[in-house]
């Protein structure tokens, strides 16, 4: 095994640098992951352009590699052997909490980069602590004992296990926090990563009618919506995208509302309060505007409307999503569009941010790939 770790770290907003780690020795409760593909995903961007501290970090959150070294007492929790090929799940929670205790470690306070400064969370924790490889933009990646690790079934690629993060995220948001079942109506506003997972999640738990909002510049977003199963395509810079919706409803209006559309202002939000049912509809928004001015809160309780957060995913949607990409019943694989070496990182990333003019889904970076 190498002496030194290859990584792309973020060193200022803007800007990565390949720099050289030494490699770690691990503890015996703690494992070493060959990073065979990283996921870069909206947060990234985000993340990138505007960092929550200056400490060096290798990004990375979305993470599947081969164990390839491994303790005795890490081998014995996991049940894990070196040659697994696993998914991690970027939270690493203290598992003594009671959010822990519950299940819910992405609650976890050791975890929680935004409250904690001392938190562990892949791609989030400064390079500088303990072992270094906290990111998936790497050649390895520390596990220690708390990390959240799912074995990825045989004939799924590294690759396709690279969607687990979208996907599980579908599932959670649509399945889980919005409760879509049998015979819901389901506006998707967005057909990005995220969106896109939620038509596979919202069809494989047999919605009546998945409709799917986005701007002309989506189309052939749209398109794939279309192939994973929505029913409906609404291009709300050529319709007028709350006419429609009734009209496919009959005027009735959806039971459900994903919004996907990653900060497109507060006018998704308001198309999603008119487009709900009469009463007790859910929409489930993600956390993007810091304010609202004249939110609409009589017409919400006045139709008796859950707000809903979206935020992360539970243990059981990743190994749902793991199952999903091993049915092979939906054509997943085209939700990966691009890929890059560990030396093209900035450009991965701007990809994903829409400044290379690339229409890009979900890209994946390569970390043993070293240039594009």
């Amino acid at each position: 095994m190498a002496e030194q770790v290859l990584a792309a770290v973020r060193t200022a907003p803007g800007r990565t640098e390949l720099r050289e780690f030494p490699m770690p020795d691990i503890p015996d409760d703690g494992a070493l992951l060959k990073v065979e593909v990283a996921g870069i995903c909206g947060t990234d961007v985000k993340m990138y352009a505007k960092p929550p501290f200056d400490d060096p970090v290798i990004m990375g959150h979305e993470n599947v590699g081969v164990i390839a070294k491994a303790g005795r007492a890490f081998t014995e929790r996991k049940g894990l052997v070196e040659g697994d090929r696993v998914f991690v799940e970027h939270y690493v929670g203290c598992f003594r909490c009671h959010w822990c205790h519950q299940g819910e470690y992405r609650h976890c306070e050791a975890t929680d980069w935004r409250t904690n400064p001392d938190a562990r969370r892949y791609g989030y924790t400064s390079a500088a602590n303990p072992y270094h490889l906290w990111g998936g933009f790497s050649q390895y990646l520390y596990l220690p004992w708390n990390s959240v690790t799912h074995r990825v079934p045989d004939g799924v690629s590294a690759e396709l296990a690279g969607l687990v993060t979208p996907l599980s995220n579908g599932i959670e948001w649509a399945l889980v926090t919005a409760q879509v079942g049998y015979a819901s109506t389901v506006l998707i506003q967005g057909p990005g990563q995220q969106g896109l997972s939620q038509v596979v999640a919202c069809k494989q738990a047999g919605a009546s009618r998945i409709i799917v909002s986005g701007t002309t510049r989506d189309a052939a977003r749209l398109a794939l919506a279309k192939q994973l199963g929505a029913d409906d395509v609404i291009d709300v810079l050529q319709e007028d995208a709350l006419a429609r919706v009734l009209e496919i409803t009959s005027g009735r209006g959806v039971d459900v509302v994903l919004d996907c559309t990653a900060g497109a202002g507060t006018a998704p939000v308001l198309l999603g309060v008119d487009a709900l049912k009469r009463r007790e509809g859910t929409m489930v928004v993600q956390g993007e505007l810091a304010a609202f001015p004249d939110f609409p809160l009589k017409k919400l309780t006045e139709k008796c409307v859950s707000l809903k957060s979206a935020r992360g995913h539970s243990y059981r949607s990743c190994e749902l999503a793991l199952q999903q990409l091993a049915s092979g019943r939906f054509p997943l694989e085209k939700l990966g569009t691009h890929t890059f070496g560990l030396a093209d990182t900035d450009r991965a990333i701007r990809t994903v941010g829409g400044e290379t003019g690339e229409d890009a889904v979900h890209v994946s970076l390569l970390p043993w790939r070293v240039t594009a």
